[in-house]
């Protein structure tokens, strides 16, 4: 099973947590060797990706978006071994708010289209940022 999308479901959710201060998103994303657009237009996933960054980008930087962290996926220690990710980031944003204006920007809205084509699998997980220390747990 691949994800892609949020449920509606799972997006009321993300939305009625509505805490104060900034939330990280962590992505991790698989392209597909050849994007599947609906219109059948022609470009590996990196293509269609990288067209999704550059004409959501505006949008993003608008509502205060950042990305605080960036990498390459190299191997799954514990987990399913069969996961493997292109794309591996923390995106930052403001607030709960700032990320579902975004969402619902007309401009993002079309540029999500190319993430849709692109994307075979992906995983968005959201974080609480909390004090950093020596110590697990």
């Amino acid at each position: 099973m691949s994800f892609i999308d949020p449920t509606k479901e799972t997006f009321a959710a993300f939305r009625e947590n509505d805490r104060p201060g900034p939330i990280d998103m962590l992505n991790l994303v698989r392209l597909r060797e050849r994007a599947a657009y609906a219109d059948g237009r022609a470009a590996t996933g990196a293509e269609a990706y990288a067209a999704y960054g550059r004409d959501s980008g505006p949008v993003f930087r608008r509502v205060g978006g950042a990305i605080v962290w960036r990498g390459s996926f190299e191997l799954t220690l514990i987990g399913p071994a069969q996961e493997r990710w292109d794309l591996c980031f923390i995106a930052r944003y403001p607030s709960v708010a700032a990320f579902v204006e975004m969402i619902r920007d007309p401009h993002y809205r079309e540029a999500v289209k190319h993430r849709q084509a692109a994307v075979e699998d992906s995983r968005l997980i959201r974080l609480k940022g909390e004090a950093a220390g020596d110590l697990f747990g």
